[in-house]
């Protein structure tokens, strides 16, 4: 059923329009409770470039914790540098979309020039050149960044006059508009009117119904129903309880998110309000990766527009219902995109996953039922508690129900983020980014993300949707999809994603610890994979399998071994491009 559908039969009441600015009632806002730890450290790095440990001395006395606190949070996350600088630190993405496109290479050439400024032979400001997990900007492969300045790698004249200059502020770019996605694109409805009608028809599950009817699922990678996930936190008797938006995505291949959160930040709330309002939540969080610093800034605009025009704070449209939110800045790794990380992060502690259960739901931060969701799980509740399941269903192809943003980066010609029909073919994928680069064939294709299994070009027939994916050996995952092109060494693509999960590794659970490194320590010899390693890289892959605690120990070998599987001709290959 569509929108006027919906409104007619006035089961959300009447969708508002656009009220005049003099209308407009600032709520107040809920007072945040922040957590102090992993904000203070943030704040000082920015001040000082550094965490200098005099400082850090000091702050533990005006937090009033235990120095060794603040030395094992800033000793873990990969944000927090414990030296001080030579001069400004450019980082450069090391793993897959940007290897394929020559990261290695441009690091080197990077490494060089700054190693000449250090000996004086440049004239110029000195900096460093870091290698860093995916900064999230696959489609600029190679990536790099100067603070918040993001920059092409491969292109050293950029890189020496963003130095120069000091240059680390992220630069503006256009808005693009998702018209199938938000309902309030065409500027009839003032943003937050799907919550206003659902709060004042006073209904809390039919909502959560809609979406259980639609067949949302979870679209960070674990795919769980979302309306179940709403009904269970609803489910809790508790006075208090939190939203979280997991804006962390930090997979290689993964960037779709970053630009949901700059292109509609105001969908991202909304979903949030919406969730709060059917779970009993008065407070939200947007945990959002430090390397978007222009995407934050653009949900920043947004809470402030929102506060504005009374539709975040306290009391909203006279209903007694209460909700705002804040920001939440990840201090950096990939582990954090696990729910149970993020809230011990959160918390001001080591980002290792907890055991389960309790879950989030039951129990998460600070101990209250939290309802966490992935940005483009968010985004789309507003629209299908807005147009309603027949809608949603008939987004898909055949069958097939909803759309999904995707991801998609590697060798193509134009890398990026679109909005597919759920059922789209990865061959019309493919095409709708231009095709493989310089005509080349297809060799591989990872359809999820770096902790995919990779398919060879068969895959192309498959369809976008998390059971078709699953039926043939692989996932839908983050919804990323990167294509590798005939005469790539694909030995050396599933070692480079094997030696990210190794970095990202928390060194929580021993096995996946050492099973990560010893793996990655047999396949790194550059004289391709014996039968006897093979198995023992199967044995290992077994054993973190049964015992990690979390997904990336489960997964961390699972692609290298998908290649030697499918591609059983590279185990011959030795390493390099």
């Amino acid at each position: 059923m569509g929108s006027d559908g919906l409104n007619r039969a006035g089961r959300w009441g009447r969708l508002h329009r656009v009220p005049p600015r003099s209308a407009r009632i600032r709520s107040p806002r809920l007072s945040p409770e922040p957590h102090g730890i992993v904000r203070a450290l943030l704040r000082l790095q920015a001040e000082e470039g550094w965490l200098p440990p005099e400082r850090l001395e000091a702050l533990a006395g005006k937090l009033g914790v235990p120095l060794h606190r603040i030395e094992s949070v800033s000793t873990f996350y990969t944000h927090f540098r414990r030296e001080r600088p030579a001069g400004a630190i450019v980082e450069v993405c090391r793993d897959l979309s940007c290897r394929l496109a020559g990261a290695e290479r441009a690091c080197t050439r990077l490494e060089d020039l700054a190693a000449a400024r250090g000996a004086g032979g440049e004239g110029a400001p000195p900096f460093e050149v870091h290698e860093v997990s995916c900064l999230g900007r696959c489609d600029g492969a190679p990536a790099a960044a100067l603070g918040d300045r993001v920059l092409d790698a491969a292109d050293e004249d950029a890189v020496l006059e963003a130095v120069a200059e000091q240059a680390s502020t992220s630069i503006e770019r256009p808005v693009r508009p998702w018209p199938a996605a938000d309902p309030y694109r065409t500027g009839d409805l003032a943003p937050f009117s799907v919550l206003r009608a659902v709060v004042e028809a006073d209904s809390k599950t039919e909502p959560v119904e809609r979406l259980e009817g639609a067949g949302l699922r979870g679209m960070g990678g674990a795919g769980f129903p979302t309306g179940r996930k709403w009904s269970l936190v609803a489910a809790e008797a508790a006075d208090q309880k939190v939203v979280v938006c997991n804006a962390d995505e930090s997979e290689p291949g993964t960037f779709k998110d970053r630009e949901l959160l700059h292109d509609v930040p105001h969908l991202v709330l909304e979903g949030m309000a919406l969730a709060a309002w059917c779970v009993g939540a008065e407070r939200g969080i947007v945990f959002i990766r430090h390397e978007y610093g222009a995407e934050r800034a653009r949900l920043e605009t947004a809470l402030e527009a929102a506060r504005d025009a009374g539709v975040l704070g306290r009391d909203l449209f006279g209903s007694g219902f209460s909700f705002d939110v804040e920001i939440f800045v990840s201090p950096g790794g990939y582990i954090l995109g696990e729910e149970t990380a993020l809230l011990e992060c959160m918390e001001d502690r080591r980002g290792e996953p907890r055991n389960k259960p309790p879950f989030p739901g039951n129990a998460g931060l600070d101990g209250l039922p939290t309802l966490i969701n992935n940005v483009e799980t968010l985004v789309h509740a507003v629209s299908i508690i807005h147009r309603g399941v027949d809608w949603w269903k008939g987004l898909g192809l055949g069958d097939f129900a909803g759309h999904k943003f995707l991801s998609v980066s590697g060798d193509i010609a134009e890398p990026g983020v679109s909005l597919f029909p759920v059922g789209t073919r990865l061959e019309d994928v493919l095409q709708a980014h231009g095709g493989m680069k310089d005509g080349a064939a297809l060799q591989a294709v990872a359809p999820g993300g770096a902790s995919s299994n990779f398919l060879g070009p068969e895959a192309l027939d498959l369809a976008l949707d998390f059971d078709a994916l699953a039926a043939a050996g692989t996932m839908l995952g983050s919804g990323a999809a990167v294509f590798v092109a005939e005469g790539r060494n694909l030995l050396d693509v599933g070692i480079s994603i094997t030696k990210f999960f190794r970095n990202e590794s928390c060194g929580k659970c021993v096995p996946c610890r050492v099973g990560s490194e010893k793996a990655v320590a047999l396949l790194s010899q550059g004289r391709g994979v014996s039968s006897e390693d093979e198995a023992l890289v199967r044995s290992i892959h077994e054993t973190m399998q049964q015992t990690s605690i979390c997904g990336l120990g489960q997964v961390a070998l699972g692609p290298l071994l998908s290649i030697l599987d499918r591609f059983p001709d590279v185990a011959n290959a030795t390493d390099g491009d």
